[in-house]
């Protein structure tokens, strides 16, 4: 029991070495994942938009195409600086979620706020009364915020 208790310690030795790290790395994979299931539903399954809406269906392809491999890229790159903390045994988990809760939420509210009401560049749906999508939207991306910083916060705590 001792030894496999030791042998946990040790995998995350350096994790407060490394608590940014593994913060940026949960903020850049929350990233990642919410543009993807983002453009899966809404862009790909539902049809409700296209990321630029302002031009041709071709176009608002090719944005989706853009916004798509945005996503992809920042998925992967996150697994490959998580691989990295893992190798230093720097991984944290609770600080890692921290980070995809902060990120995913910073995500979502950009896009609804920035994209979908000052750039303009598309609405979450066309055609209905969008006011509740708004709420919804946002509402959930500031919630995702705060369970983000709740988990970075209690990963700040001297007794970790």
């Amino acid at each position: 029991m001792t030894n496999m208790y030791e042998e946990q310690k040790h995998q995350h030795e350096n994790r407060f070495q490394y608590k940014q790290r593994n913060m940026w790395t949960g903020i850049l994979f929350g990233l990642g994942v919410v543009a993807f299931i983002d453009e899966v539903i809404f862009h790909q399954l539902l049809h409700w938009h296209h990321f630029y809406d302002k031009s041709t269906a071709a176009i608002g392809l090719v944005s989706d195409g853009l916004f798509h491999a945005f996503s992809f890229f920042a998925t992967i790159g996150s697994a490959f600086l998580l691989a990295d903390l893992n190798r230093k045994h720097g991984f944290w988990l609770k600080r890692w979620l921290g980070g995809i809760f902060l990120g995913a939420g910073s995500f979502q509210l950009y896009d609804g706020i920035i994209q979908h009401k000052f750039m303009k560049l598309h609405q979450i749906r066309y055609n209905v009364e969008i006011l509740p999508y708004d709420i919804v939207w946002n509402i959930l991306a500031a919630l995702l915020i705060i369970i983000g910083i709740v988990l970075l916060l209690q990963t700040n705590q001297k007794d970790q």
